[in-house]
């Protein structure tokens, strides 16, 4: 018997995972990453940290010994830092605003769904009480059945009445 040769081309068969040398990243990973950071930011633990981490610069380069000062007045290399630091922290909080007013907008829709949802249930339930308001001016309540009752015992008792 001869064996059937098996055609991995097909659509039959799902293909073998390739391997890439481009790197491969989650943006929402990313994304989620830059909202904790933003969020870091927006810290007094941050300002302390900040502060402390400018107070022992400063410190040390001011008042240390000219050999081991690293950064001399005016603090070039500080001030390169802060700037590195503020340009890539205003790119990953404009991220997060970004990523917030996603978020905020489909939850925007999602109210206005359910509203029109709740606009048609009150309308179906307002009609639902009309009909039955309507159907109850229909029913005989018992003080209208007494008093008929009430009338047709009158008029009995002045037929018979009238008979004798």
């Amino acid at each position: 018997m001869a064996k059937s040769k098996i055609n991995k081309n097909s659509l039959e068969f799902p293909r073998e995972a390739r391997r890439s040398l481009k790197p491969s990243y989650d943006p929402d990973a990313f994304g989620r990453w830059s909202e904790k950071f933003a969020r870091f930011l927006g810290t007094a633990r941050f300002l302390v940290y900040m502060t402390a981490f400018v107070l022992t610069w400063v410190i040390w380069n001011g008042f240390a010994p000219d050999n081991l000062k690293f950064d001399h007045y005016p603090f070039i290399f500080l001030t390169l830092l802060l700037s590195l630091q503020a340009s890539y922290a205003a790119p990953l909080i404009l991220l997060a605003q970004n990523r917030q007013s996603d978020r905020d907008r489909i939850q925007g829709n999602e109210d206005r769904e359910r509203d029109e949802r709740n606009v048609a249930d009150t309308e179906y339930l307002a009609r639902e009480l009309a009909s039955l308001r309507s159907a109850i001016g229909e029913v005989t309540t018992r003080d209208y059945l007494h008093s008929e009752i009430s009338d047709a015992i009158e008029e009995i008792v002045k037929k018979l009445n009238k008979k004798s």
